[in-house]
């Protein structure tokens, strides 16, 4: 069985952590117990989030201010190489490093007319308090939105097509190999409609709809998006709580959970659930073996019907 899980930002570093190497090793080592439990017996491609350390490295290039700032297309290849690493050392201890382990960067093609650009969504980089974010967006011109109690800045992220490198993906799984790519939903690109050439762009890919696209396309079993709860919840923290047991892909709609958090999640899912008649799960990589019994998580699938609550 052919596995994609997506890793969520919490599985690298977990929110109001210094963003310290070693806090994110740390990290990573407790995400790769679980994976290479499904390495062992099935054929596995993990994905990742980046959205704190790609903000960081944004941040950390602004500073120099004779120097022109990077775009994001190359920050998203660089966090690809430096998390991918992290993950595939890690994974690598665990599995044994006879096994092949392979990061990739990865490049994610999108629309350049895609109205992501004119309304910007993806958080990045720390959080701010409300005078601090001012104080950054006149110093650097960035957009600044809330998140939570706190601001943040955030950049488009316009909706993935196709990741470019799936042929070299799938040359590896079928060599038994393991693959870290799509990490922060890919590089972002487009095709130059002049000369059809692969640009890069000012964005930041969702990187569960990117690992949906993903897993379509390389004809996965199961997309597994790993975060922080054990599943999807209806009135979050509010009196009538319920966590979904399973769902059919259209009986969910992804507006109606918050778009900073499980509303790209259950959008991804369902996308890969009703394109592919495959299967999704999102919960919490703490529960992988109840995950793939049916047992935990919110389970997204054309063979379910309406939605299902646990008790």
């Amino acid at each position: 069985m052919l596995v994609v899980v997506a890793l969520g930002g919490n599985a690298i570093l977990r929110r109001g952590q210094p963003m310290s190497v070693e806090n994110q090793r740390v990290s990573i080592a407790e995400a790769c117990v679980p994976l290479a439990q499904i390495a062992a017996d099935h054929d596995l491609v993990v994905s990742h989030g980046n959205g704190p350390q790609v903000g960081l490295l944004a941040l950390q290039a602004a500073s120099y201010e004779e120097i022109s700032e990077y775009p994001f297309d190359v920050l998203g290849a660089q966090t690809e190489g430096m998390l991918g690493y992290m993950i595939e050392q890690e994974l690598g201890n665990r599995l044994g490093n006879d096994r092949a382990i392979a990061t990739l960067v990865t490049r994610t093609v999108v629309d350049p007319t895609d109205p992501a650009f004119d309304d910007p969504t993806k958080f990045v980089g720390p959080v701010y308090t409300a005078d601090e974010a001012q104080a950054m967006a006149e110093r650097h011109g960035w957009v600044m939105k809330p998140d939570g109690a706190d601001v943040r800045r955030v950049v488009p992220s316009p909706t993935p097509l196709r990741i470019v490198e799936t042929k070299p993906i799938q040359w590896i799984l079928d060599n038994k190999g393991v693959v870290i790519c799509a990490g922060g939903g890919g590089v972002p690109t487009t095709r130059d409609p002049v000369t059809d050439l692969i640009v890069g762009v000012e964005a930041v890919i969702d990187k569960d709809l990117a690992s949906a696209v993903l897993a379509r396309d390389l004809g996965a079993d199961l997309l597994v998006i790993a975060t922080d709860v054990d599943g999807v919840y209806v009135d979050w923290n509010g009196p009538d709580q319920r966590l979904i047991a399973g769902a059919h892909p259209d009986a969910l709609n992804p507006d109606d959970f918050p778009a900073g958090s499980m509303g790209p999640k259950v959008r991804a899912a369902a996308q890969f659930a009703r394109e592919t008649q495959g299967t999704a799960v999102i919960g919490s990589l703490r529960d992988i073996d109840k995950m793939f019994a049916g047992t935990a998580g919110t389970t997204l699938s054309a063979a379910r019907s309406g939605v299902e609550y646990r008790p």
